[in-house]
Parts: structure tokens; C-alpha cells; sequence
């Protein structure tokens, strides 16, 4: 048992470490993961300017990476949609509705311009043995943008997440300039699914950003929603909005997702309803305010680092100066090397040395030759000859000697000269060269990537305080009229996300949302309203009604707890007339027996109180087996200007 623990023990460690090194977090230096850097450097390797297959680009990129087609070809599409790396042919999914994108073999992509022009130089890359062994894949690519910040990151290993923030691409080369002219700076994030942020709590990438979808008023009644928040779709959001619907926080009357390439989805409301007021109630009940949280790790030195946005940008700072440098330092070795070849070959031919090799017959007589031939004229070169020099010159032929062009040869070392000394200066002031190698990034690439999340400080919203805004209702006994925009001196008060419940004289009763003005009243008196308030879902209603088959009362309490808006119910059953209805506790009723032969009992005294609650179909309970003759209400009622809750007339 003991070694199996430690067998356990030794392989999780390994496995945990394989996920984190190889698999969900991304390196510091060129902010990829492997599959990633495969896709890239697979991409690279078969790049002749055309559109490749994704279908092509994934088998081949399977050579290098050992997890299956399906994680290369999600992880391409992700990159492709990201802008930056790749361009693309085709149906890539739709970033905003969340459609996923075209079969592998029906789409098509290639590396990008700005791909070519910072990712790749064999001459600073190390490569390491893919895993079967067959080909050599790059360690890390020479990347001189930051793709950690640029791209962003999302991965989740043993014990331990990233989620790096994307952001704007000029402003992050020019964060960049600030770090290397030693100025005070900040970035902050840009998502491709723009919208409204607020980062003021962002923290370097340790703290918090609210984004807000950006929300267009059409007209008092019309919203149009026309960017959504980082990490929903317009399907999760348009569900967001249904299900505060549904748990009553806003009101609207229909929605409408008319989205392509560009989001738009329209949100109609009902009546009483405005669009001024309901911004706030999107905001607060649903996702169209969102509060994310970045969490910065990357590999570094193979291990995992915990840091932040501005740490990582100061490195790599001083990763791009370090591969300027080395490109500068080669390609002032390789500028060296062709003055060097040119003057050799002036040399050789401008004084006729190859006359000296004419009659020699061996090999080793004609390279001791062309070395003694060349002693007088070293003071010229840049460094001694080597045999692989004079067999350079020997491969020349004689067309090209006999039309050799000295002037055009001068012309050509001067320039190469002038190219030297250009280098060297770089050399001498690299921040200056890496600060103009970074401006010319910005003037060739930045107008490619404009900034696209508007960046704003708003206010909390008190949630609280929306849900309780208090709207008053009026009720026209008169005309039969109820709603918001009536003139009565009877009203009740509640919060614009209340329901109204309307109780009927004939024993139903329906539930609306707050209208404007809505007609109630009909002709036929049993018709009328006799109870009217907020549907709370909590107020108990106590009512008493007749059977008017055997003129015998029943009584009964109740919630009303479901409904369906504007949808009829009973809470009586058919059959029977309303005598009374009250939610007033303490509430004693006499009931006047009609007078018989032998009847000792001629009225009792009910306490509604102590009537116990069911539901809303159930059956009353009988107040007695005998004919009802009068229904009244013992306490006194204090008169007041709020809706009755009583019916006007009792059955005598």
C-alpha cells in the first residue's frame, strides 16, 4: 500500500506539472501555449503567402502536438477570431451570438503581416526534439509584441487558473515606449465585443472591471442593444433578460435578437413602462452589467508566475531590446562578411590574381598560391582569408570576371559600409532603436486595431432601491379606469415591478402588469371590480360566498401565489355569488339564517381569522346547513381615499 501511495504521489506530481508547463498556461516570453506555438510555427513552416486549409494546417500541426485534432483546431479558431495573427477565409463562428465556427475543411487561414514581421527568426530560436522525435519544434518564438497582453489568456491547470485580460494594441506599444523612456504609464484592457468598462479597480490586472453592454434608447418604449459584455453571448444575455422577467425585476413586453456582424437586439416594453427608467433595471438584474476578475500567471524560467500586467510588459521590454540586439549583432556580422567578399573579389580580379593560378597543375600549389598572392593586400581586408574564401573565388567564372564592373563592386561596398555604420550607431543607443522599432509597429499596424470597449467610471447600482421605487396606481370607480396615467382620488402605492391583481364581482379574478391606463369596468354589475392591490403573493384574501342552488354560505382564505399575466382564474366556484371579501385580519362577520319551523338558531358570529388557509381552487368550507338570509360585517370600517377592498352591495 505504501508504494502505491508514493507511485500515486510521484505520477500526479508529474501529471500536474505536464499540464501546467505544457498545456494551460502560457509562457511569459511569447505569451503561448504549446498548441499554440505548434499551430504558428506549423503555419510558418508551409507559409507561401496563400490561404491554407485549416483541415491542412491542423494534420500538420499534429506532427508536433500529441492531444488529437480537435484541441488544434479550436485553439486555431480561437486565435483567428483574435485578430492579431492570423487572417482568415471563411466561416469562423460568430464571436457575439457564440455559433461556432465552419468544418475545418471548409475554412482557411494564413499567417497575418504582423505575424511575419514579430514572431519568427530561426537565428533566435531554439528548437527541442517533437514528441515522437521525428521533427524539432521551437522552444519559444522571438516574439517582439506581447502577445500575453495582447491575445489574453484563459487556462485551467492542477491548483492553479490564468485569466489574462486582453488589450489594445497601439496603446500597449506605447506603454512599451513609456517603460523604455522611463515615463509613468498604464493599460488597461480592450475586448473585440466592445461595450462600456469601467477599470477603475483594475489594479495592474490584480483587481476587478465592471463592463456594461452599450444600450441605445430608440424611443420611449424601444431599446436596442448594440455591444455585449466580454464572456456572453447574445444568447446567455437575452436569457439573462427573460429570467428577470420571469422573477418579476423588469417589465418588457418582447425581445428580439436581429444580430449578424454587428449586435442588435431589441427590447420592446409594455405599458407603463419607460426606457429611461428600465436602463438601470438591465444594468442591475442582468448580464448586461458584468463584474469580471483577471487572475495573471505565466510560465517563466519553467515555473509558474504570479505577477501582474506591468511586470510582464517590463520584461518584455527587455526581451525585445535583447532580440534587436541579436538581430543587430548578425546582421552587422553578415554585412561584415559581404564587404569582406566584395573587397576579396575586387581584390582578386581588379589586380589579376588569378593569372598567378594559371599554369599550376596541383591543388594544394593553387590555394598556396592565391594565399601568397594575397599577403600584400591584407591591410585591406577585414580579416585574413580562409581556404573557404578562395574557393569562393575559384567558383567564380570567367564571363563574370571579364565583365566584372569595378565601379558597380565600389558602389556596393559603400553601401554595405553605410549599412555598418548605421548598425553600429544602433548598436551604441539601443533603446533608441527599439523605441523607433516600436513606433513604426504602431504607424504600420495600429490603424488595423482601434481601441473598441469605451472606457468610463460609472456608479454602483443600488438594486435594492430599483426594486422599491414606488409607483402610484389610481383607480376610476367612476369610468372604470385603472393604471398609472388615471385621475382618482382612491389609489394604492407599490413598485413599478409589481403585478396588479383584479378581483371580480362573479368570483374570478386576473393579474396584469401596471398599465398606463387600462379599462375594468363592464356593464353587467357582476362584472365589476370589487378588490384590487399588488399581486404580493403574501395577502391572505378571506372571502365568503353562496351556493345559489341551496342558498347555504361557505367560507374560505387564500394566497394567491401563481398566475399567468392577463389569464382568467375562479377563486369561487361556478355557481356561487360573492356575499364578502376582506384581507382585513380581526375581521367578524354576522350571518342572518333565513326563519323555519323549528329553527332554534337564527345567526351566528364568524371570525374569519379562523378559517383556515388553502389554495385558491379548493373549496370553501360550510359555514352551516341552512339557508343564508343576510351577510354583514360587525366592525366598523374607517373610511379612507385608498381602493375598497370590500364589495358595495351584500345579497339580502
Amino acid at each position: 500500500m505504501e508504494d502505491i501511495k508514493k507511485l500515486i504521489r510521484k505520477n500526479y506530481l508529474q501529471y500536474a506539472s505536464y499540464v501546467i508547463l505544457d498545456r494551460a498556461i502560457p509562457h511569459v516570453i511569447d505569451g503561448l501555449k504549446p498548441v499554440q506555438r505548434r499551430i504558428l510555427h506549423t503555419l510558418n513552416t508551409i507559409d507561401d503567402g496563400k490561404f491554407q486549409k485549416v483541415a491542412n494546417v491542423v494534420g500538420q500541426t499534429m506532427a508536433y502536438h500529441p492531444h488529437g485534432d480537435a484541441s488544434i483546431n479550436d485553439a486555431l479558431v480561437n486565435m483567428a477570431n483574435k485578430r492579431y495573427l492570423f487572417d482568415r477565409q471563411g466561416n469562423f463562428g460568430n464571436l457575439f451570438t457564440g455559433d461556432h465556427a465552419a468544418a475545418a475543411r471548409y475554412i482557411e487561414t494564413r499567417l497575418s503581416p504582423l505575424a511575419r514581421d514579430t514572431l519568427f527568426n530561426k537565428d533566435l530560436t531554439s528548437f527541442i526534439p517533437s514528441y515522437d522525435g521525428r521533427k524539432l519544434e521551437p522552444t519559444c518564438l522571438p516574439a517582439k509584441i506581447p502577445l500575453a497582453l495582447l491575445l489574453g489568456a484563459e487556462g485551467i491547470a492542477l491548483g492553479m487558473s490564468t485569466r489574462i485580460f486582453p488589450h489594445n494594441f497601439t496603446e500597449t506599444l506605447e506603454a512599451e515606449i513609456s517603460v523604455l523612456e522611463g515615463k509613468e504609464f498604464s493599460i488597461i484592457p480592450d475586448f473585440q465585443s466592445a461595450g462600456i468598462m469601467d477599470a477603475s479597480q483594475y489594479d495592474k490586472g490584480n483587481g476587478k472591471i465592471k463592463l456594461r453592454a452599450r444600450i441605445t434608447i430608440i424611443d420611449e418604449k424601444t431599446l436596442v442593444i448594440e455591444d455585449i459584455c466580454y464572456g456572453t453571448t447574445t444568447e446567455s444575455l437575452i436569457r439573462s433578460i427573460d429570467d428577470a422577467a420571469k422573477k418579476g425585476k423588469i417589465r418588457i413586453e418582447g425581445i428580439s435578437d436581429y444580430t449578424s456582424e454587428k449586435v442588435e437586439i431589441e427590447i420592446k416594453l409594455p405599458r407603463g413602462q419607460y426606457a429611461k427608467n428600465i436602463l438601470p433595471q438591465l444594468y442591475a438584474f442582468t448580464d448586461c452589467e458584468v463584474s469580471i476578475s483577471p487572475q495573471c500567471i505565466v510560465i517563466k524560467d519553467q515555473y509558474p508566475w504570479e505577477t501582474n500586467v506591468e511586470e510582464i510588459l517590463r520584461f518584455h521590454v527587455d526581451k525585445l531590446k535583447e532580440y534587436l540586439k541579436a538581430e543587430l549583432e548578425i546582421e552587422k556580422e553578415r554585412t561584415e562578411q559581404k564587404i569582406f567578399e566584395k573587397t576579396l573579389e575586387q581584390i582578386f580580379i581588379e589586380n589579376r590574381l588569378y593569372k598567378k593560378i594559371e599554369n599550376v597543375t596541383t591543388y594544394e600549389k593553387i590555394a598556396t598560391t592565391i594565399d601568397a598572392s594575397f599577403k600584400p593586400y591584407h591591410s585591406e581586408l577585414s580579416h585574413e582569408p580562409t581556404n573557404e574564401d578562395f574557393e569562393r573565388l575559384l567558383a567564380i567564372p570567367i564571363r563574370r570576371i571579364s565583365k566584372f564592373d569595378i565601379e558597380k563592386n565600389q558602389n556596393d561596398i559603400g553601401n554595405y559600409t553605410k549599412k555598418l555604420v548605421g548598425i553600429e550607431k544602433s548598436l551604441k543607443n539601443i533603446k533608441k532603436y527599439t523605441i523607433k522599432y516600436l513606433k513604426d509597429l504602431i504607424k504600420k499596424y495600429g490603424h488595423d486595431f482601434p481601441r473598441r470597449t469605451k472606457v468610463e467610471e460609472f456608479h454602483d447600482i443600488a438594486r435594492r432601491a430599483i426594486a422599491t421605487r414606488k409607483v402610484r396606481v389610481y383607480f376610476d370607480q367612476e369610468h372604470g379606469f385603472i393604471g398609472t396615467k388615471v385621475s382618482s382620488d382612491i389609489y394604492f402605492d407599490c413598485t413599478d415591478l409589481d403585478k396588479v391583481l383584479l378581483m371580480y364581482q362573479d368570483g374570478t379574478y386576473s393579474v396584469m402588469n401596471i398599465p398606463e391606463k387600462y379599462y375594468v369596468r363592464h356593464h353587467d354589475d357582476d362584472a365589476r371590480v370589487v378588490y384590487v392591490s399588488p399581486a404580493d403573493k403574501k395577502t391572505i384574501i378571506r372571502t365568503i360566498y353562496r351556493d345559489l342552488k341551496t342558498n347555504y354560505c361557505y367560507a374560505k382564505a387564500f394566497i394567491i401565489k401563481q398566475f399567468i399575466l392577463e389569464r382568467r382564474y375562479n377563486y369561487i366556484p361556478d355557481g356561487t355569488s360573492l356575499e364578502l371579501i376582506t384581507t382585513k385580519s380581526g375581521t367578524r362577520v354576522d350571518i342572518r339564517f333565513k326563519p323555519k319551523t323549528r329553527q332554534k338558531v337564527s345567526k351566528i358570529i364568524l371570525d374569519l381569522d379562523s378559517v383556515a388557509i388553502k389554495s385558491v381552487s379548493t373549496r370553501g368550507t360550510r359555514i352551516a346547513s341552512k339557508e343564508v338570509k343576510k351577510v354583514k360585517k360587525i366592525e366598523s370600517v374607517k373610511k379612507s381615499k385608498e381602493i375598497p377592498q370590500e364589495p358595495q352591495k351584500s345579497n339580502e
